[in-house]
């Protein structure tokens, strides 16, 4: 994937380019872990095609004011999403026990400041990929602000942001009970969701059409 490497080369550079933390700066320098780098490259670019508003090696303080290190932060606006990637052998199998401790107050931390906590299973890249992608464009769909498509109605809108609030594909019927619309009226709205590219039919069966979101604007 060479457009990858390219564009993950360009906004690891950036940041470190950026970054006044001398500590995050060298953590940036010696290049993000494995795990985060397969990550970006099987699940996330080619589930959002960008690393828009995505940093690495993120610095949080805890409430005893010490620096912790995020492996990936999302922020759209005032948004505060944090992604960890847990290897097995790491975080299960062999982890010692002080280190256990302090891993569930990391992330007891980042729930209280209100972050939106993602963890991801390394095994789950190269085994669930279709899984994680889903999950992802959910997670990016808690932050994505609807208001700034002046296109659509209120009711396509919020059309759209059921659909990327939710992680599976879903039917016609499941959004018209949400939007209490008709089934006639909803598969309208669904249509035009999808000739705009901001949906897209996952089975394309007559009977049992089923749609998700995409992340092509985010």
């Amino acid at each position: 994937m060479a457009g990858f490497e390219a564009k993950l080369y360009k906004w690891l550079s950036e940041q470190i380019a950026s970054e006044r933390n001398p500590r995050r700066r060298e953590l940036l320098q010696k290049e993000i872990g494995h795990g985060t780098k397969e990550f970006l490259r099987a699940i996330w670019y080619p589930a959002v095609g960008n690393f828009n508003h995505l940093y690495a090696e993120w610095e949080v303080r805890d409430y005893g004011n010490r620096c912790r290190y995020l492996d990936l932060a999302y922020m759209l606006g005032g948004a505060k999403g944090c992604i960890e990637i847990h290897g097995y052998r790491s975080h299960a199998r062999d982890i010692e026990a002080w280190r256990f401790r302090d891993l569930c107050k990391k992330q007891a931390y980042l729930v209280l400041d209100d972050w939106l906590f993602l963890p991801v299973a390394y095994l789950s890249i190269n085994e669930e990929p279709e899984v994680l992608k889903q999950l992802v464009l959910s997670f990016i769909g808690k932050f994505v602000s609807m208001s700034e498509n002046h296109s659509l109605s209120w009711v396509e809108t919020e059309a759209l942001r059921y659909a990327r609030g939710i992680i599976r594909s879903f039917r016609s019927d499941e959004l018209a009970l949400h939007l209490k619309r008709s089934d006639r009226q909803t598969r309208r709205i669904l249509d035009k969701l999808v000739d705009m590219n901001l949906l897209i039919v996952h089975n394309g069966q007559q009977r049992y059409r089923t749609f998700q979101t995409v992340a092509n604007d985010c």
